[in-house]
């Protein structure tokens, strides 16, 4: 019989921290022969609602599962001038949500742990990558990428569930997967939202009082581009272009309709996509919603 012990510590309904690659390696290494099921919610920390319900998911997986939160700041994702210091670290309170939704397992690695001395092997992300968040964050999802990959050769997870407000980055792990042969299915959760719609972000602490209100109008413009998606795509950009227009704040730094994996062209009568990034003061925001042809 498999003790909690040979577990490397784990217990069912105990919520238990491991810092380095090798240590959480181990554990769900232990946990699979033991016949768990492997989910993994990669985070960065600052988990608020949208994070929650990520967690929620991976715990409603039927089985025997074990949920593995990863709360790690990945320095490879941040470019030049971008928020990587001041970005919010409130360890306590994560580990407190991750314990109150019923993860099991947290990695809680260092960069040294994720890149040690003389790493510089990164995944590249295809075409895919170079448009919209890759067009204006170069090298975002080299970054990206790459500690997923690595999280999913350490974890080894089953399962592993993103959030659908960062949707090129779902397009683009799940894709990755694919590509390189990596066993762990991705699942996209739908993106949760304030009461008036603004989409939940770590980033939204940045917002002033002000701020905070004229940031729904990213939402506002979705929303008016989706309800009118049986006018066609001319009809749908024009919609929510408009709405962006009449908040002189936002600084628009793109709109875009594209198929579901994120091509140029959505057809008349499929599914697509509209996503929208643009700053307001010193934040930038990003969001999209499915819209039907």
């Amino acid at each position: 019989m498999t003790t909690a012990r040979t577990l490397g510590g784990y217990a069912p309904g105990r919520l238990t921290t491991h810092r380095t690659p090798g240590d959480i390696h181990g554990v769900t290494r232990a946990l699979r022969h033991s016949g768990r099921k492997i989910n993994l919610v990669p985070t960065m920390g600052a988990l608020h609602e949208g994070h929650r319900a990520l967690i929620r998911n991976a715990r409603r997986t039927p089985g025997a599962t074990v949920t593995v939160v990863s709360i790690f700041v990945n320095p490879l994702q941040f470019g030049a001038g971008e928020d990587l210091e001041r970005y919010p670290r409130p360890l306590e309170a994560d580990l407190q949500a991750c314990q109150e939704e019923g993860a099991e397992l947290v990695f809680l690695p260092g960069v040294e742990d994720m890149y040690p001395e003389g790493a510089d092997t990164t995944v590249v992300p295809g075409q895919r990558g170079d448009v919209l968040e890759g067009a204006f964050r170069p090298g975002h999802f080299a970054g990206v990428l790459t500690v997923v990959a690595k999280l999913f050769h350490i974890v080894a997870p089953d399962t592993a569930f993103f959030g659908e407000k960062d949707y090129q980055q779902l397009r683009l792990v799940t894709k990755m997967a694919k590509d390189l042969d990596i066993p762990t299915a991705v699942v996209g959760v739908p993106t949760v939202r304030e009461p008036d719609g603004l989409a939940l972000s770590s980033r939204n602490v940045y917002l002033s009082p002000d701020e905070r209100g004229r940031a729904v109008t990213l939402h506002r413009a979705l929303t008016a581009g989706a309800a009118i998606s049986a006018e066609g795509p001319d009809a749908v950009l024009a919609a929510a272009n408009a709405v962006l227009a009449e908040e002189p704040a936002l600084k628009v730094e793109y709109l875009a309709l594209t198929d579901p994996d994120l091509g140029p062209s959505p057809q008349p009568g499929q599914r697509a996509r509209l996503l929208v990034a643009a700053r307001i003061g010193s934040t930038r925001l990003i969001d999209n919603v499915s819209v039907q042809l």
